[in-house]
């Protein structure tokens, strides 16, 4: 009589199989991910955010429009694509549902649209932030997620940023070109920082849930974003930083950003941008944001505005050396001149080439020098701009600004210029006043400081044209 608890080694296999047959069958927990769009005015941008969305490899597990404010059709246009979607991709269904809500005026604009979503996603793992005109490659959620799904201690993980710029045309397509340059140049960066991102940008970011509420226990916070701060993204990624997490930039998703087109509308952005900075750097208390000027977030902050001084003052002394010298027939000119701007062309072009969708007019807008060179000139203008207005402690609203602007009203952009041409013309007017002892000993002692300025520029610039990229592409 055989026992039925003994069976023989066919048996067993065959038991064995089927069990693993079994449990491969089990569904596995995917974590989920939610994804919050504030949308402010973005009716020719909307539709175009939500069909990237729709078509990614991985699509968020809901999806949230939340519009504020607007004075445009970006409700209606939404609403196109509300309601359940069944997604499928390489044979694997996956299912989604849009939700638009029209919140109306709201005084906390973008931040407040931002907390309004956070409400309605907190039974998620993690939240995905997109700006209402940011489009992303269609597997850009699926890299993000992978990578803060691979280790616990990411608080949160920031696309690869940059800009399509196939469609711009004149200054636009000049103002692209620079931003593009300029993302670059700061996803390189924090690249070769071990992938660290002082600032996740809301424009393609992936958060943490656990990250965003031990953030907000830890600032006595009832939501993840203040409106405190100018730059309500660099607060929060201090924040999660504070809290022990990591926060990173991702080595392989990428999205495009919707760019400025006009130096009125580029001009409020970085502004903004630089203003809040500043407010997050500045030792001391301004509103209910404290200043954290040695936080390891800010390094790179410090150090971007240190040099843009650096590329301030040596550019204006140039400038004003070499006016001076010509009007009295005192300049001499010498080859070693030409090295630092040859070290800039070969750094650009660098930078130019490390972007993974470069194309012709990135390369020209490197090579040629003058492209860079004036883009640059802007730039500065918005650094003092940015200053100007945090140590005049007078109390503006940037994000009105920059509607104001991105709506072709106000002129401040111009307010640069016209102090460098009034501040030239009283140079100006004084030299023209001193002896001729006087303005030869200016130039003797106003040369070699230039000079030496310069050297250590052109040497900081060798040493990232030498550094290894590790293969990154930006």
């Amino acid at each position: 009589m055989s026992n039925p608890y003994i069976t023989d080694r066919t048996e067993n296999e065959a038991l064995a199989n089927e069990f693993i047959e079994s449990v491969d069958s089990l569904p596995s927990y995917r974590p989920t991910i939610g994804c919050v769009i504030p949308a402010y005015n973005e009716e020719e941008s909307i539709a175009h955010v939500l069909k990237s969305l729709l078509e990614q490899t991985r699509v968020p597990d809901v999806i949230h429009v939340v519009v504020n404010n607007t004075t445009d059709k970006t409700v209606a246009e939404a609403a196109k694509f509300a309601g359940p979607h069944m997604i499928e991709i390489d044979g694997i269904e996956q299912f989604t549902e849009v939700y638009v809500h029209d919140i109306g005026k709201n005084q906390d604009k973008k931040v407040g649209a931002l907390n309004y979503g956070f409400q309605l996603v907190e039974g998620c793992d993690f939240f995905l932030g997109v700006d209402g005109d940011t489009t992303a490659s269609n597997d850009a959620v699926e890299q993000l997620g992978a990578e803060i799904m691979s280790d616990s201690r990411i608080g949160g993980i920031s696309a690869i940023y940059s800009i399509d710029d196939r469609e711009m045309k004149g200054i636009g397509a000049f103002l692209v070109t620079g931003q593009r340059a300029q993302f670059a140049a700061f996803n390189m960066q924090n690249m070769l920082r071990g992938r660290n991102m002082a600032v996740l940008g809301g424009q393609f970011s992936i958060f943490s849930m656990q990250a965003l509420r031990q953030a907000m226990v830890e600032n006595h916070q009832t939501s993840p974003w203040v409106k405190d701060s100018e730059v309500e993204d660099s607060l929060l990624s201090l924040q999660i930083k504070s809290a022990g997490y990591l926060t990173k930039i991702s080595a392989q998703a990428r999205a495009d950003v919707g760019g400025m087109t006009t130096l009125r509308g580029l001009d409020a952005q970085q502004v903004k941008w630089n203003f809040g900075a500043i407010e997050l750097m500045w030792p001391g208390q301004r509103g209910d944001t404290k200043g954290q000027p040695f936080h390891p977030n800010l390094r790179l902050r410090w150090f971007e505005n240190f040099s843009m001084l650096t590329n301030i003052v040596t550019r204006l002394m140039f400038v004003t050396l070499l006016f001076f010298s010509l009007s009295i027939n005192a300049f001499v000119f010498s080859p070693f001149w030409l090295i630092p701007p040859l070290a800039a062309i070969l750094l650009n072009l660098r930078t130019a080439l490390s972007m993974k969708n470069r194309n012709g007019r990135d390369i020209f807008f490197a090579a040629a020098l003058f492209p860079a060179e004036i883009y640059m000139w802007v730039r500065m203008g918005h650094f003092v701009r940015a200053w100007t207005k945090f140590l005049s402690r007078k109390q503006v609203d940037n994000w009105a600004a920059q509607a104001k602007a991105e709506k072709g009203r106000g002129n401040s952009y111009l307010v640069p210029l016209l102090a460098f041409v009034i501040t030239v013309a009283v140079l100006v007017v004084l030299w023209f006043q001193l002896p001729i002892v006087a303005q030869s000993t200016l130039l003797w002692i106003g040369w070699p400081i230039l000079g030496i300025i310069t050297i250590l520029q052109t040497v900081g610039m060798l040493g990232k044209l030498l550094r290894r990229h590790r293969g990154y592409k930006v």
